[in-house]
């Protein structure tokens, strides 16, 4: 247990305490627009509801189609259903790709606002920015479907099937950013956990950064991303290396890139550690902070740009 506690102790590293001013590039109104759409269905887009998962894969395809290169549905057979992916592809033509992905389904019957529609709202409004920029590496925006329960873990989750693919095509991959959970913050004392008891006397005890979060042997394109985003100071972050075996370090789609042997970092406001709607019909958009999205979105969107191929 001590050997694991300074393991986290040391995995978490610049936290970042500082108050920055930042003047947003994202837009509020937007996100809040894409909110609404995404959980406005009327039954929720969870696997036994084939019809809305469509109708929001169908929205993302639609917000893609005005911004990227390349849009296509990446579609896949599960137990006789169909369901797919939705990927965005800008600069198509350059020989490395990064990925940036974030699941559109939910865990049974919710709305879902900050599990996950808050990190496809993310990938929406990169869409939008990334637009006409000139770009060092490829970039595929991927709405994930089937990250939940019954099928998280398995072969069945989009992520995998995603992976899989670049694997197969070998595709040049510099690294993964999962956006998972970006929308829940929280200034009041005690409204942060930690998956081991003390770190709080170090990093807080206020849910109210972002955290980067990636295994021990996290690889050039993740080192450098997660600089990157610091040195934006675009909201406070925290960086958390550790070994696999740590619960909740691979409790998102970025398992299945380490899986293909690619580099990957989550990007969360720590899920279950800090937003108790986790999983819960309580997960409504009325309890995210959308000024803090933005401020994570606009972070990442400084970043790719910033990340260079070496």
């Amino acid at each position: 247990m001590i050997r694991i506690l300074l393991i986290l102790f040391l995995g978490f590293i610049s936290c970042q305490k500082k108050v920055y001013h930042h003047e947003l590039i994202s837009s509020e109104d937007i996100i809040k627009t894409h909110l609404k759409e995404i959980t406005g269905t009327d039954l929720p887009r969870n696997a036994n509801n084939i019809e809305t998962l469509n109708k929001v894969a169908e929205y993302i395809f639609t917000e893609y189609e005005k911004y990227a290169d390349t849009v296509y549905y990446q579609p896949y057979e599960v137990n006789g259903k169909t369901y797919k992916n939705v990927i965005a592809v800008f600069a198509d033509t350059l020989p490395k790709t990064v990925v940036i992905g974030a699941h559109y389904d939910v865990c049974g019957n919710q709305q879902g606002g900050d599990d996950n529609a808050s990190g496809v709202v993310g990938l929406l409004e990169l869409a939008r920015l990334l637009k006409g920029k000139a770009l060092t590496n490829r970039i595929e925006l991927v709405a994930y479907t089937l990250e939940e329960p019954p099928f998280f873990r398995s072969e069945y989750m989009g992520s995998y099937i995603h992976a899989k693919s670049l694997k197969e095509k070998n595709v040049d991959v510099l690294g993964m950013i999962c956006l998972e959970m970006i929308g829940y913050f929280s200034s009041e004392k005690y409204s942060q956990d930690y998956p081991v008891n003390g770190m709080s006397m170090k990093y807080g005890t206020k849910g109210d950064f972002i955290a980067l979060i990636g295994k021990w042997t996290r690889g050039a394109f993740v080192t450098n991303f997660t600089k990157q985003f610091k040195d934006q100071q675009t909201i406070r972050s925290v960086s958390f290396f550790a070994p696999e075996s740590v619960t909740g370090i691979d409790f998102s789609d970025h398992l299945n890139y380490w899986h293909f042997g690619f580099q990957a970092l989550m990007i969360t406001d720590t899920s279950f550690y800090r937003n108790k709607n986790y999983h819960k019909p309580s997960d409504k958009i009325e309890t995210l902070n959308t000024p803090k999205i933005a401020q994570v979105i606009d972070g990442v969107y400084l970043s790719l740009i910033k990340t260079q191929s070496s």
